[in-house]
């Protein structure tokens, strides 16, 4: 059984200022490619994390990848491990009202003129903790061009025994009340070449229609839209680019899609907080990487929430914190 971190246990309302800061401790860190990269390691779990961004640059079990990776920043590909707030996926045409007041973000998205994907996972971040098997790290956000809403994020990654978890706390640190959605964009492998010939369980009842990438507002369930993957199914020539919703949960608030293989299958646990994920075997992607792995990607809220808050957008007040958690683990046959 995956365990949750405990390096954030803040009460509702809390700010980032009052919160414990752990001392900086050295570790080992070894053949960087790049100097932001360090390497956790509990028992045979490796991962490669950078505070450019906070970003998950692969995690390794028993020397083979369970998330795949890269090193140094111009080596990623489709977004791998990167960390989306305070939006995950595109906002239509970069525009949302909130409270009455019209917002114009930044038009970053390369397939269309939307914004994609929020504002940290090209910013440095601070490295507020670092462990041999743990690491945190901290932004300070002071807001940006269409979204005027500073947030204060702490997010540690670490190891034990069970595999990878993930906890992200964000406070904010504003006067005004804030939207806030949460998303991570890990690729997992089971090593096989193509993952057409993986089995995927997918725990979700329902698929947001899409429309050159953005969501059309209608929601069908995967029946209907033929992507039912609640019963453990190969994935064969299924593209996926698709935002699901409604997922089933255990008796602990998780709800976990599993990519299985011939000799192990690969875990995503995501905690209560995620109402949504996002499934993407990377057909846009190059030669060499595209459908060699498959992005399980939990968000908070669904693509292009700043318009439908209804899909899990956060409305944070003046001094709170929402903190969300997810992770990895590992099962193998034989």
């Amino acid at each position: 059984m995956v365990t949750h971190a405990t390096a954030f246990r803040y009460r509702r309302g809390q700010t980032g200022s009052r919160a414990h800061r752990k001392p900086v401790v050295p570790a080992i860190v070894c053949d960087m490619s790049d100097v932001t990269e360090v390497q956790l390691q509990a028992g045979e779990w490796q991962a490669i994390v950078s505070s450019f961004g906070a970003s998950l640059r692969g995690v390794r079990h028993a020397g083979q990848p369970v998330v795949t990776g890269y090193r140094g920043a111009a080596g990623k590909q489709g977004g791998q491990g990167d960390v989306l707030i305070p939006f995950p996926g595109r906002v239509k045409g970069g525009t949302y009202q909130w409270d009455g007041i019209r917002h114009q973000l930044p038009l970053t998205d390369k397939d269309g003129p939307n914004a994609i994907h929020g504002f940290v996972r090209n910013t440095a971040w601070v490295t507020e903790s670092l462990e041999v098997a743990a690491v945190t790290y901290r932004l300070d956000f002071a807001g940006a061009e269409g979204y005027p809403f500073p947030l204060t994020i702490r997010l540690r990654y670490a190891l034990d025994v069970a595999g990878l978890q993930v906890e992200c706390a964000v406070t904010n640190a504003g006067a005004a009340d804030a939207p806030v959605g949460m998303g991570f964009h890990p690729y997992i492998t089971v090593g096989s070449a193509l993952v057409n010939t993986d089995t995927l369980t997918l725990p979700f009842a329902d698929v947001l229609e899409f429309e050159q990438l953005i969501p059309t507002g209608k929601v069908s369930s995967v029946t209907e839209a033929e992507l039912d993957f609640r019963t453990p199914r190969q994935i064969g020539t299924t593209r996926f680019n698709h935002c699901l919703a409604t997922p089933t949960r255990d008796s602990s608030g998780r709800t976990t899609v599993t990519l299985q293989g011939p000799v192990r299958a690969v875990h995503v646990w995501m905690d209560e907080s995620f109402s949504h994920v996002v499934i993407y075997t990377g057909d846009a992607l190059a030669d060499g990487v595209r459908r060699t792995s498959i992005a399980i990607e939990p968000m908070t809220c669904a693509t292009d929430a700043l318009n439908h808050p209804a899909w899990g957008l956060l409305r944070l007040r003046p001094g709170e914190t929402h903190v969300a958690r997810w992770g990895v683990s590992l099962t193998t046959s034989g």
